[in-house]
């Protein structure tokens, strides 16, 4: 974050300290290029929230989440903030990252490429295209 915020800097370093074992393997992937060529970042802000991981050439917003996240009205708030700010925002399952991560990445890509490009309301997977009024559940 060249020329960023101090306080911002400081809250992103202090996240990245303490990713949960989903994040830490789905960041192993992500980093260094390592998924078709995009650049990763982790613990982004987006406004006043901070992203878990984010592709800013395609403005891609991955969340990991816990089951504490499900039916979440904070995060629906959150996605449509995201969203409104023109990225699109991906959640999956802690679990999923950590047994399908095959699956979890290939969903990536496709975002990436561009193949995905409706919205997705599934148990496993939530997938908001930019742009896209996700206020409602």
């Amino acid at each position: 974050m060249r020329g960023g915020k101090p306080k911002i800097i400081s809250r992103a370093r202090s996240l990245r300290q303490f990713d949960n074992d989903a994040e830490a393997k789905l960041w192993d992937e992500l980093r260094g290029r390592r998924l078709n060529g995009f650049k990763f970042v982790r613990q982004f802000p987006v406004g006043p929230y901070f992203a878990d991981f984010v592709c800013r050439e395609r403005r891609l917003v991955i969340e990991v989440d816990g089951s504490q996240h499900a039916d979440s009205e904070y995060d629906r708030q959150r996605d449509q903030f995201m969203t409104t700010q023109g990225w699109s925002v991906v959640r999956f399952w802690n679990v999923d990252v950590l047994n399908e991560m095959g699956p979890v990445l290939e969903t990536v890509v496709a975002i990436l490429d561009g193949r995905l490009r409706e919205p997705v309301e599934a148990y496993d997977l939530r997938f908001i295209p930019a742009g896209v009024d996700c206020s409602s559940p």
